[in-house]
Protein backbone atom coordinates (compact mmCIF):
# COMPACT_ATOMS: atom_id res chain seq x y z
CA UNK A 1 0.00 0.00 0.00
CA UNK A 2 1.18 3.48 -0.66
CA UNK A 3 0.55 6.29 1.88
CA UNK A 4 -1.17 10.14 1.20
CA UNK A 5 -0.83 13.39 2.83
CA UNK A 6 -3.52 14.38 4.97
CA UNK A 7 -4.33 17.18 7.38
CA UNK A 8 -5.77 15.74 10.53
CA UNK A 9 -7.03 17.60 13.82
CA UNK A 10 -5.02 17.82 16.84
CA UNK A 11 -4.93 19.87 20.20
CA UNK A 12 -7.07 22.37 18.94
CA UNK A 13 -5.53 22.71 15.37
CA UNK A 14 -4.37 20.88 12.14
CA UNK A 15 -1.36 19.11 11.28
CA UNK A 16 -0.18 17.64 8.66
CA UNK A 17 0.00 13.72 8.55
CA UNK A 18 -0.37 10.79 6.53
CA UNK A 19 -1.97 7.46 6.24
CA UNK A 20 -2.36 4.90 3.18
CA UNK A 21 -4.22 5.23 0.34
CA UNK A 22 -7.85 3.26 -0.04
CA UNK A 23 -9.58 1.47 -2.70
CA UNK A 24 -12.63 2.31 -3.70
CA UNK A 25 -15.40 -0.79 -3.64
CA UNK A 26 -19.14 -0.73 -3.88
CA UNK A 27 -20.80 2.92 -4.81
CA UNK A 28 -17.55 4.73 -4.08
CA UNK A 29 -15.41 6.92 -5.76
CA UNK A 30 -11.83 8.18 -5.37
CA UNK A 31 -10.96 11.06 -5.87
CA UNK A 32 -7.56 13.31 -6.18
CA UNK A 33 -8.64 16.34 -4.56
CA UNK A 34 -7.21 19.48 -6.51
CA UNK A 35 -9.41 22.08 -4.06
CA UNK A 36 -11.34 22.71 -0.96
CA UNK A 37 -13.00 25.03 1.58
CA UNK A 38 -13.62 25.92 4.80
CA UNK A 39 -16.93 25.66 6.44
CA UNK A 40 -17.87 26.56 10.17
CA UNK A 41 -18.69 23.09 10.81
CA UNK A 42 -14.82 22.29 10.13
CA UNK A 43 -14.18 24.60 13.08
CA UNK A 44 -16.29 23.08 15.56
CA UNK A 45 -14.94 19.38 14.85
CA UNK A 46 -11.63 21.20 15.82
CA UNK A 47 -13.25 22.89 18.73
CA UNK A 48 -14.74 19.77 19.89
CA UNK A 49 -12.40 17.06 19.00
CA UNK A 50 -12.11 13.91 21.86
CA UNK A 51 -10.60 10.79 21.49
CA UNK A 52 -12.57 8.66 18.90
CA UNK A 53 -13.80 11.47 16.63
CA UNK A 54 -12.64 11.69 12.51
CA UNK A 55 -9.15 13.30 12.73
CA UNK A 56 -9.85 14.34 9.03
CA UNK A 57 -12.76 16.86 8.16
CA UNK A 58 -13.39 18.64 4.90
CA UNK A 59 -16.83 19.25 3.66
CA UNK A 60 -16.32 20.79 0.17
CA UNK A 61 -14.03 19.33 -2.58
CA UNK A 62 -12.88 19.27 -6.40
CA UNK A 63 -10.73 16.53 -7.67
CA UNK A 64 -10.58 14.20 -10.19
CA UNK A 65 -11.68 10.68 -10.45
CA UNK A 66 -8.98 8.12 -10.17
CA UNK A 67 -11.13 4.94 -8.93
CA UNK A 68 -14.42 3.47 -8.47
CA UNK A 69 -16.13 0.99 -7.16
CA UNK A 70 -17.45 -2.04 -8.97
CA UNK A 71 -21.20 -0.58 -8.39
CA UNK A 72 -20.54 2.69 -9.74
CA UNK A 73 -22.89 3.54 -12.55
CA UNK A 74 -22.50 7.44 -13.30
CA UNK A 75 -18.84 8.28 -13.50
CA UNK A 76 -15.31 7.23 -15.08
CA UNK A 77 -12.04 7.44 -14.07
CA UNK A 78 -10.52 10.92 -15.40
CA UNK A 79 -14.23 12.49 -14.43
CA UNK A 80 -13.83 16.48 -12.73
CA UNK A 81 -16.22 16.30 -9.74
CA UNK A 82 -17.28 18.14 -6.59
CA UNK A 83 -18.88 17.17 -3.67
CA UNK A 84 -19.77 18.05 0.02
CA UNK A 85 -19.76 14.76 1.47
CA UNK A 86 -20.94 13.30 4.79
CA UNK A 87 -19.44 13.82 8.66
CA UNK A 88 -19.28 9.86 8.98
CA UNK A 89 -16.60 9.34 6.69
CA UNK A 90 -13.01 11.18 6.55
CA UNK A 91 -13.47 14.05 4.69
CA UNK A 92 -11.80 16.38 2.13
CA UNK A 93 -8.62 17.45 3.76
CA UNK A 94 -6.22 14.87 2.21
CA UNK A 95 -4.80 13.55 -1.20
CA UNK A 96 -7.23 11.32 -1.84
CA UNK A 97 -10.94 10.32 -0.81
CA UNK A 98 -13.43 7.92 -0.92
CA UNK A 99 -16.95 9.54 -1.51
CA UNK A 100 -20.23 7.73 -2.24
CA UNK A 101 -20.89 8.72 -6.17
CA UNK A 102 -24.83 9.73 -5.13
CA UNK A 103 -23.13 12.63 -3.22
CA UNK A 104 -21.21 13.67 -6.34
CA UNK A 105 -21.52 15.58 -9.47
CA UNK A 106 -19.87 16.53 -12.52
CA UNK A 107 -17.74 20.18 -11.97
CA UNK A 108 -18.77 22.63 -13.50
CA UNK A 109 -16.59 23.03 -16.80
CA UNK A 110 -16.16 27.03 -16.93
CA UNK A 111 -15.26 27.68 -13.30
CA UNK A 112 -11.44 27.37 -11.72
CA UNK A 113 -11.32 24.65 -8.98
CA UNK A 114 -11.09 27.48 -6.57
CA UNK A 115 -14.33 28.77 -7.25
CA UNK A 116 -16.47 25.51 -7.79
CA UNK A 117 -15.10 24.25 -4.43
CA UNK A 118 -16.82 26.75 -2.68
CA UNK A 119 -20.25 25.67 -3.69
CA UNK A 120 -21.14 21.99 -2.77
CA UNK A 121 -21.95 22.33 1.22
CA UNK A 122 -23.36 26.17 1.41
CA UNK A 123 -25.33 25.00 -2.20
CA UNK A 124 -26.94 21.83 -0.56
CA UNK A 125 -27.82 23.87 2.38
CA UNK A 126 -29.58 26.48 0.46
CA UNK A 127 -30.92 24.80 -1.96
CA UNK A 128 -32.81 22.28 0.81
CA UNK A 129 -33.74 24.97 2.86
CA UNK A 130 -35.30 27.14 0.29
CA UNK A 131 -37.45 24.14 -1.88
CA UNK A 132 -37.43 21.25 0.12
CA UNK A 133 -38.39 22.64 3.66
CA UNK A 134 -40.00 26.26 2.39
CA UNK A 135 -41.25 24.74 -0.30
CA UNK A 136 -40.74 27.53 -2.88
CA UNK A 137 -40.98 26.04 -6.54
CA UNK A 138 -37.53 25.43 -7.53
CA UNK A 139 -37.83 26.55 -10.79
CA UNK A 140 -37.20 30.20 -12.74
CA UNK A 141 -39.70 33.17 -11.56
CA UNK A 142 -41.94 30.65 -9.98
CA UNK A 143 -42.11 32.37 -7.06
CA UNK A 144 -43.04 35.66 -7.96
CA UNK A 145 -44.93 37.75 -5.51
CA UNK A 146 -43.45 36.48 -2.43
CA UNK A 147 -40.80 37.38 -0.59
CA UNK A 148 -38.17 36.02 1.59
CA UNK A 149 -35.47 37.68 4.18
CA UNK A 150 -31.89 36.15 4.89
CA UNK A 151 -30.45 37.02 8.66
CA UNK A 152 -26.70 36.59 7.88
CA UNK A 153 -26.92 37.27 3.79
CA UNK A 154 -23.14 37.63 2.95
CA UNK A 155 -21.93 34.89 4.54
CA UNK A 156 -20.99 31.28 2.37
CA UNK A 157 -24.84 30.33 2.50
CA UNK A 158 -26.75 33.52 2.65
CA UNK A 159 -24.50 34.09 -0.54
CA UNK A 160 -25.48 31.27 -2.90
CA UNK A 161 -29.12 31.15 -1.12
CA UNK A 162 -29.96 35.10 -2.49
CA UNK A 163 -29.24 33.82 -5.48
CA UNK A 164 -31.01 30.75 -6.06
CA UNK A 165 -33.87 32.96 -4.32
CA UNK A 166 -34.21 35.49 -6.75
CA UNK A 167 -33.61 32.71 -9.60
CA UNK A 168 -37.07 31.12 -8.57
CA UNK A 169 -38.41 34.92 -8.63
CA UNK A 170 -38.68 35.80 -5.00
CA UNK A 171 -38.02 38.92 -3.74
CA UNK A 172 -34.77 38.76 -1.18
CA UNK A 173 -34.09 41.18 1.70
CA UNK A 174 -31.20 40.32 3.41
CA UNK A 175 -28.85 41.25 6.39
CA UNK A 176 -25.42 42.17 6.09
CA UNK A 177 -22.83 45.37 7.19
CA UNK A 178 -23.28 48.05 4.85
CA UNK A 179 -20.05 47.45 3.45
CA UNK A 180 -21.27 44.49 2.14
CA UNK A 181 -24.32 45.64 0.41
CA UNK A 182 -22.73 45.91 -2.54
CA UNK A 183 -21.85 42.19 -2.21
CA UNK A 184 -25.25 41.28 -1.48
CA UNK A 185 -27.19 43.20 -4.56
CA UNK A 186 -24.49 41.66 -6.66
CA UNK A 187 -25.48 38.38 -5.43
CA UNK A 188 -29.16 38.57 -5.95
CA UNK A 189 -30.23 40.51 -3.10
CA UNK A 190 -33.33 43.86 -3.66
CA UNK A 191 -33.60 44.98 -0.34
CA UNK A 192 -30.10 44.89 1.99
CA UNK A 193 -30.61 45.13 5.46
CA UNK A 194 -28.61 46.80 8.19
CA UNK A 195 -28.12 44.04 10.70
CA UNK A 196 -26.86 46.40 13.30
CA UNK A 197 -30.46 47.99 15.56
CA UNK A 198 -31.97 51.40 15.25
CA UNK A 199 -30.69 52.56 11.46
CA UNK A 200 -32.38 53.83 9.29
CA UNK A 201 -32.81 50.93 7.16
CA UNK A 202 -32.58 48.28 9.87
CA UNK A 203 -35.23 45.28 10.62
CA UNK A 204 -37.03 47.94 12.74
CA UNK A 205 -38.51 49.42 9.71
CA UNK A 206 -40.37 46.64 8.35
CA UNK A 207 -43.93 46.36 9.14
CA UNK A 208 -45.57 42.72 10.46
CA UNK A 209 -46.51 40.22 8.36
CA UNK A 210 -43.79 41.13 5.98
CA UNK A 211 -42.11 38.15 4.66
CA UNK A 212 -43.36 34.08 3.48
CA UNK A 213 -40.43 32.80 4.41
CA UNK A 214 -37.40 33.85 7.13
CA UNK A 215 -33.98 32.23 6.89
CA UNK A 216 -31.68 32.90 9.57
CA UNK A 217 -27.83 31.65 8.73
CA UNK A 218 -27.10 32.96 12.24
CA UNK A 219 -27.80 31.85 15.91
CA UNK A 220 -31.63 32.61 16.23
CA UNK A 221 -32.30 32.52 20.34
CA UNK A 222 -32.27 36.46 20.08
CA UNK A 223 -33.93 37.05 16.66
CA UNK A 224 -36.58 34.57 16.93
CA UNK A 225 -39.53 37.27 18.62
CA UNK A 226 -38.71 39.55 15.95
CA UNK A 227 -38.81 37.19 13.25
CA UNK A 228 -41.95 35.96 14.26
CA UNK A 229 -43.64 39.34 14.13
CA UNK A 230 -41.83 39.73 10.07
CA UNK A 231 -43.41 36.65 8.96
CA UNK A 232 -46.66 36.02 7.68
CA UNK A 233 -48.93 33.79 8.98
CA UNK A 234 -49.15 30.36 7.99
CA UNK A 235 -44.99 31.01 6.38
CA UNK A 236 -41.59 29.59 7.58
CA UNK A 237 -38.60 30.30 9.97
CA UNK A 238 -35.82 28.40 9.29
CA UNK A 239 -32.12 28.08 10.45
CA UNK A 240 -29.36 25.76 10.51
CA UNK A 241 -27.21 26.90 13.22
CA UNK A 242 -27.65 25.06 16.37
CA UNK A 243 -28.99 26.76 19.24
CA UNK A 244 -27.08 27.30 22.62
CA UNK A 245 -29.78 27.62 24.86
CA UNK A 246 -34.06 26.73 24.41
CA UNK A 247 -36.18 28.80 22.23
CA UNK A 248 -39.61 29.31 22.97
CA UNK A 249 -41.41 27.39 19.99
CA UNK A 250 -44.40 28.46 21.16
CA UNK A 251 -44.37 31.92 19.98
CA UNK A 252 -44.69 30.25 16.88
CA UNK A 253 -48.47 28.82 17.48
CA UNK A 254 -50.79 32.19 17.04
CA UNK A 255 -49.75 32.83 14.10
CA UNK A 256 -49.19 29.16 13.01
CA UNK A 257 -45.64 29.04 11.77
CA UNK A 258 -43.52 26.51 10.46
CA UNK A 259 -40.48 25.97 12.33
CA UNK A 260 -37.50 24.40 9.72
CA UNK A 261 -34.09 23.09 10.66
CA UNK A 262 -32.11 22.67 8.01
CA UNK A 263 -28.74 20.18 8.40
CA UNK A 264 -26.95 19.21 4.93
CA UNK A 265 -25.30 16.35 6.57
CA UNK A 266 -28.49 14.50 7.62
CA UNK A 267 -29.47 12.68 3.97
CA UNK A 268 -26.08 10.60 4.20
CA UNK A 269 -25.98 10.07 8.00
CA UNK A 270 -29.70 8.37 7.67
CA UNK A 271 -28.99 7.37 4.45
CA UNK A 272 -32.21 9.28 3.37
CA UNK A 273 -32.88 10.38 -0.65
CA UNK A 274 -28.86 10.82 -0.53
CA UNK A 275 -29.01 10.64 -4.56
CA UNK A 276 -30.59 14.11 -4.13
CA UNK A 277 -27.99 15.76 -3.46
CA UNK A 278 -26.06 14.64 -6.47
CA UNK A 279 -28.90 15.81 -8.45
CA UNK A 280 -28.85 19.14 -6.21
CA UNK A 281 -25.09 19.84 -7.31
CA UNK A 282 -25.92 19.16 -10.94
CA UNK A 283 -28.60 21.28 -10.95
CA UNK A 284 -26.28 23.92 -9.45
CA UNK A 285 -23.95 23.11 -12.32
CA UNK A 286 -26.39 24.00 -14.88
CA UNK A 287 -27.40 27.48 -12.92
CA UNK A 288 -23.63 28.09 -13.09
CA UNK A 289 -23.14 27.49 -16.77
CA UNK A 290 -25.95 29.69 -17.07
CA UNK A 291 -25.19 32.80 -15.56
CA UNK A 292 -27.86 32.20 -12.69
CA UNK A 293 -25.55 32.13 -10.07
CA UNK A 294 -21.70 34.05 -9.02
CA UNK A 295 -18.78 32.85 -7.26
CA UNK A 296 -18.41 33.02 -3.69
CA UNK A 297 -14.78 32.75 -3.50
CA UNK A 298 -13.21 35.89 -1.56
CA UNK A 299 -9.90 34.52 -0.19
CA UNK A 300 -7.84 31.29 -1.87
CA UNK A 301 -4.56 29.99 -0.25
CA UNK A 302 -2.58 28.18 -2.71
CA UNK A 303 -1.21 24.79 -1.05
CA UNK A 304 -4.00 22.38 1.22
CA UNK A 305 -1.60 22.00 4.49
CA UNK A 306 -1.82 22.61 7.85
CA UNK A 307 -0.16 25.79 8.32
CA UNK A 308 -2.75 27.03 5.30
CA UNK A 309 -5.57 25.63 7.41
CA UNK A 310 -4.80 26.88 10.61
CA UNK A 311 -4.31 30.84 9.14
CA UNK A 312 -7.62 30.17 6.92
CA UNK A 313 -9.29 29.16 10.13
CA UNK A 314 -8.31 32.35 12.06
CA UNK A 315 -9.58 34.27 9.18
CA UNK A 316 -13.09 32.38 9.70
CA UNK A 317 -13.40 32.46 13.35
CA UNK A 318 -13.01 36.22 13.19
CA UNK A 319 -16.78 36.22 11.98
CA UNK A 320 -16.56 39.18 9.48
CA UNK A 321 -15.76 36.38 6.55
CA UNK A 322 -17.67 37.34 3.23
CA UNK A 323 -18.17 34.02 0.95
CA UNK A 324 -15.87 31.74 1.22
CA UNK A 325 -12.50 30.83 1.86
CA UNK A 326 -11.09 27.82 -0.71
CA UNK A 327 -7.57 26.18 -0.86
CA UNK A 328 -5.76 24.72 -3.82
CA UNK A 329 -3.84 21.94 -3.53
Amino acid sequence: MTTIKTIEIDQGQFIDGQKESELAQGHDLLVKVAAVSLNPVDLKHVATFKAGDLRIVGYDSVGTVIGVGEQVTDFQIGDQVYYAGTTTRDGSFQEAQLIDERLVAKKPAQLAVAEAAAFPLVSLTAYELLFEKFNFIAQAGANKGKSILLVNGAGGVGSVASQLAKWAGLTVYATASPRNFDWLTQHGVDVPVDYHAGQPNSLEQFADNQFDAIAVFYSIESYLPRMVELAKPFGHIGTIVGTQKPIDIALLKNKALSFDWEFMFTKAREQYRMASQGQILSQITDLLAAGDLKSITTKTYQGLNAANLNAASELLAAGHTVGKITLIV
